[in-house]
């Protein structure tokens, strides 16, 4: 299966997590991130609380991600009233949450870490409260 399989699939997991919940609904955004239009992989919403989330799925400890595809997404969280998320999946461990404030600034970069997040990130259960 290659990476792009991969990352379609672990969003539609996502998706049916929050519709399982009963409380919650999700789409994914076919052809995020290769448009020229900011925009999340996943949007969810309650009625209370509005998700915009970025997905990514690595086999790797760390995951790096530019500035303008965090801009991007806090951009577009704006106009939806929505909070910016980064959601996780690394190998062996459940979907992690990050909100975009709270990612690790590098030089250059923003940096989701295995270990820290694994402490202070926020597993589905707990994003959804």
């Amino acid at each position: 299966m290659n990476l792009k399989s991969k990352g379609i699939n672990a969003e539609r997991d996502l998706i049916h997590k929050f519709w399982e919940t009963g409380k919650w609904s999700a789409i994914r955004v076919a052809g995020s991130g290769s448009m020229k239009y900011p925009s999340a992989d996943v949007i969810a919403s309650n009625k209370l609380r509005t998700l915009a989330i970025e997905c990514k799925v690595t086999k790797d400890n760390k995951k790096y991600f530019d500035e303008k595809e965090i801009d991007d997404l806090n951009y577009f969280a704006r106009f939806f009233n929505a909070e910016s998320w980064i959601g996780v999946k690394f190998k062996g461990l459940d979907w992690l949450f990050v909100n975009t404030r709270d990612l690790e600034k590098t030089e250059k970069m923003y940096l989701v870490d295995k270990e820290k997040t694994k402490k202070n990130g926020l597993l589905f259960e707990e994003l959804i409260k």
